[in-house]
Protein backbone atom coordinates (compact mmCIF):
# COMPACT_ATOMS: atom_id res chain seq x y z
CA UNK A 1 0.00 0.00 0.00
CA UNK A 2 2.98 2.18 0.98
CA UNK A 3 4.58 1.95 -2.61
CA UNK A 4 3.52 3.46 -5.89
CA UNK A 5 2.23 6.03 -3.96
CA UNK A 6 3.30 9.64 -4.28
CA UNK A 7 3.89 11.84 -1.03
CA UNK A 8 3.44 15.58 -0.71
CA UNK A 9 4.45 17.17 2.31
CA UNK A 10 3.40 20.62 3.57
CA UNK A 11 5.08 22.57 6.30
CA UNK A 12 3.74 25.45 8.39
CA UNK A 13 5.84 28.04 8.34
CA UNK A 14 3.62 30.82 9.98
CA UNK A 15 4.66 33.33 13.02
CA UNK A 16 4.11 30.85 15.69
CA UNK A 17 5.97 27.84 14.17
CA UNK A 18 8.97 29.71 15.89
CA UNK A 19 7.29 29.59 19.67
CA UNK A 20 9.77 26.92 21.88
CA UNK A 21 7.54 24.63 23.54
CA UNK A 22 9.79 24.25 26.53
CA UNK A 23 11.68 26.50 28.46
CA UNK A 24 14.95 27.02 26.51
CA UNK A 25 13.10 24.08 24.19
CA UNK A 26 13.19 23.95 20.44
CA UNK A 27 11.03 26.13 18.80
CA UNK A 28 8.21 24.03 16.69
CA UNK A 29 10.16 25.26 12.99
CA UNK A 30 13.63 23.15 14.49
CA UNK A 31 10.78 20.05 15.44
CA UNK A 32 8.61 20.12 12.09
CA UNK A 33 12.79 19.86 10.38
CA UNK A 34 13.52 17.09 12.12
CA UNK A 35 10.12 15.20 11.26
CA UNK A 36 10.67 16.31 7.83
CA UNK A 37 14.17 15.11 7.81
CA UNK A 38 12.59 11.91 8.55
CA UNK A 39 9.44 11.42 6.57
CA UNK A 40 11.31 12.32 3.49
CA UNK A 41 13.89 9.67 4.29
CA UNK A 42 11.76 7.44 4.84
CA UNK A 43 9.27 8.25 1.51
CA UNK A 44 12.36 7.87 -0.58
CA UNK A 45 11.92 4.42 0.16
CA UNK A 46 8.08 3.99 -1.05
CA UNK A 47 8.54 6.89 -3.68
CA UNK A 48 12.30 7.09 -5.34
CA UNK A 49 11.47 9.82 -7.52
CA UNK A 50 11.28 12.21 -4.16
CA UNK A 51 8.74 14.07 -2.52
CA UNK A 52 6.53 17.32 -3.33
CA UNK A 53 7.24 19.82 -0.60
CA UNK A 54 5.22 22.88 -0.20
CA UNK A 55 6.26 25.54 2.68
CA UNK A 56 3.70 28.21 3.62
CA UNK A 57 1.95 31.20 5.63
CA UNK A 58 0.55 33.88 4.14
CA UNK A 59 1.90 32.04 0.26
CA UNK A 60 2.95 28.96 -0.15
CA UNK A 61 6.36 27.72 -1.93
CA UNK A 62 6.43 24.07 -3.66
CA UNK A 63 9.43 21.98 -4.25
CA UNK A 64 9.25 19.05 -6.59
CA UNK A 65 10.93 15.93 -6.09
CA UNK A 66 12.70 16.91 -3.00
CA UNK A 67 14.97 13.94 -1.02
CA UNK A 68 15.99 13.82 2.15
CA UNK A 69 19.27 15.77 1.16
CA UNK A 70 17.60 18.42 0.09
CA UNK A 71 15.53 19.24 3.26
CA UNK A 72 18.00 21.48 5.40
CA UNK A 73 18.82 23.58 2.25
CA UNK A 74 14.53 24.42 2.17
CA UNK A 75 14.42 24.86 6.11
CA UNK A 76 17.72 27.11 5.37
CA UNK A 77 15.80 29.06 2.98
CA UNK A 78 12.63 29.55 4.84
CA UNK A 79 12.27 31.36 8.03
CA UNK A 80 8.59 31.34 10.32
CA UNK A 81 7.15 34.43 9.19
CA UNK A 82 3.30 35.54 8.57
CA UNK A 83 -0.07 34.14 8.83
CA UNK A 84 -1.36 30.28 8.25
CA UNK A 85 -3.38 30.23 4.97
CA UNK A 86 -3.71 26.43 5.22
CA UNK A 87 -6.96 26.31 3.35
CA UNK A 88 -5.02 28.20 0.15
CA UNK A 89 -1.82 25.57 -0.06
CA UNK A 90 -4.17 22.41 0.51
CA UNK A 91 -6.51 23.48 -2.04
CA UNK A 92 -3.26 23.75 -4.56
CA UNK A 93 -1.91 20.37 -3.50
CA UNK A 94 -5.59 18.44 -4.02
CA UNK A 95 -6.11 20.07 -6.99
CA UNK A 96 -2.97 19.11 -8.29
CA UNK A 97 -3.18 15.53 -7.72
CA UNK A 98 -7.20 15.26 -9.44
CA UNK A 99 -5.42 17.39 -12.83
CA UNK A 100 -2.32 14.72 -12.60
CA UNK A 101 -4.77 12.31 -12.25
CA UNK A 102 -6.88 12.94 -15.23
CA UNK A 103 -3.68 13.32 -17.21
CA UNK A 104 -3.11 9.68 -15.84
CA UNK A 105 0.28 10.95 -14.16
CA UNK A 106 -0.60 9.35 -10.67
CA UNK A 107 0.42 6.39 -8.93
CA UNK A 108 -1.69 3.56 -8.92
CA UNK A 109 -1.92 3.58 -4.84
CA UNK A 110 -2.92 7.38 -5.07
CA UNK A 111 -1.22 10.10 -2.51
CA UNK A 112 -1.00 10.32 0.84
CA UNK A 113 -1.02 14.67 1.87
CA UNK A 114 1.07 14.83 5.15
CA UNK A 115 0.78 17.97 7.01
CA UNK A 116 3.56 19.25 9.32
CA UNK A 117 1.75 22.32 11.53
CA UNK A 118 0.71 24.14 14.80
CA UNK A 119 -2.58 23.56 14.24
CA UNK A 120 -4.31 27.30 14.32
CA UNK A 121 -5.40 27.97 10.75
CA UNK A 122 -6.76 32.08 9.76
CA UNK A 123 -9.96 30.47 8.23
CA UNK A 124 -11.02 26.74 9.67
CA UNK A 125 -14.37 26.62 7.59
CA UNK A 126 -12.42 27.01 4.62
CA UNK A 127 -9.72 24.06 5.49
CA UNK A 128 -12.96 22.42 5.78
CA UNK A 129 -14.42 23.05 3.01
CA UNK A 130 -10.92 22.28 0.80
CA UNK A 131 -10.89 18.96 2.53
CA UNK A 132 -14.97 17.74 1.65
CA UNK A 133 -14.66 18.98 -1.69
CA UNK A 134 -11.64 16.87 -2.05
CA UNK A 135 -13.03 14.16 -1.10
CA UNK A 136 -16.20 14.49 -3.18
CA UNK A 137 -14.01 14.02 -6.40
CA UNK A 138 -12.25 10.73 -4.96
CA UNK A 139 -13.78 7.17 -6.45
CA UNK A 140 -11.64 4.94 -3.92
CA UNK A 141 -11.49 5.55 -0.07
CA UNK A 142 -7.52 5.11 -0.11
CA UNK A 143 -7.30 7.32 -3.03
CA UNK A 144 -6.50 10.17 -1.39
CA UNK A 145 -5.08 10.96 2.47
CA UNK A 146 -4.65 13.98 4.33
CA UNK A 147 -2.25 13.28 7.77
CA UNK A 148 -1.92 16.34 10.20
CA UNK A 149 1.08 16.22 11.85
CA UNK A 150 0.52 18.76 15.06
CA UNK A 151 3.71 20.01 16.31
CA UNK A 152 3.59 21.87 19.40
CA UNK A 153 1.11 21.90 22.26
CA UNK A 154 -1.74 24.22 21.76
CA UNK A 155 -4.68 22.58 22.79
CA UNK A 156 -6.79 24.96 20.64
CA UNK A 157 -4.82 23.63 17.90
CA UNK A 158 -5.59 20.00 18.79
CA UNK A 159 -9.18 20.63 19.24
CA UNK A 160 -9.44 21.89 15.70
CA UNK A 161 -7.37 18.89 14.04
CA UNK A 162 -9.29 16.22 15.84
CA UNK A 163 -12.43 17.96 14.35
CA UNK A 164 -10.96 17.30 10.90
CA UNK A 165 -10.06 13.88 11.79
CA UNK A 166 -13.73 12.77 13.35
CA UNK A 167 -16.41 15.12 12.12
CA UNK A 168 -16.40 15.83 8.53
CA UNK A 169 -17.84 12.83 7.05
CA UNK A 170 -21.06 14.35 9.43
CA UNK A 171 -20.31 17.49 7.69
CA UNK A 172 -20.33 15.92 4.17
CA UNK A 173 -17.00 14.41 3.03
CA UNK A 174 -17.53 11.54 0.88
CA UNK A 175 -15.02 9.68 2.71
CA UNK A 176 -13.06 10.40 6.25
CA UNK A 177 -9.49 11.04 4.36
CA UNK A 178 -8.05 12.74 7.68
CA UNK A 179 -6.21 11.54 10.26
CA UNK A 180 -4.36 13.59 13.37
CA UNK A 181 -1.38 12.54 14.70
CA UNK A 182 0.50 14.34 17.88
CA UNK A 183 4.14 14.63 18.07
CA UNK A 184 3.94 12.61 20.82
CA UNK A 185 1.71 9.95 19.26
CA UNK A 186 5.02 10.24 16.70
CA UNK A 187 7.12 9.34 19.52
CA UNK A 188 5.44 5.78 19.82
CA UNK A 189 5.09 5.25 16.27
CA UNK A 190 7.60 4.55 13.71
CA UNK A 191 6.84 6.37 10.58
CA UNK A 192 5.84 3.63 8.06
CA UNK A 193 3.38 3.26 10.68
CA UNK A 194 2.00 7.17 10.80
CA UNK A 195 1.84 6.78 7.05
CA UNK A 196 0.18 3.55 7.00
CA UNK A 197 -2.30 5.66 9.53
CA UNK A 198 -2.69 7.94 7.27
CA UNK A 199 -4.12 5.67 4.37
CA UNK A 200 -5.90 3.21 6.57
CA UNK A 201 -7.63 5.76 8.50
Amino acid sequence: MLENRDYTLIIDKSGSMATPDQKGGKSRWFAAQESTFALANKCEQFDPDGITIYVFSGRFKRYENVTSSKVSQIFMENDPSGTTDLAGVLKHATDDYFSRKKLNQTKPNGETILVVTDGEPDDRKAVMRVIIEASRQMERDEELAISFIQVGTDPQATRFLKILDDELQSAGAKFDICDTITMEDMEDMSLSEVLLNAIND
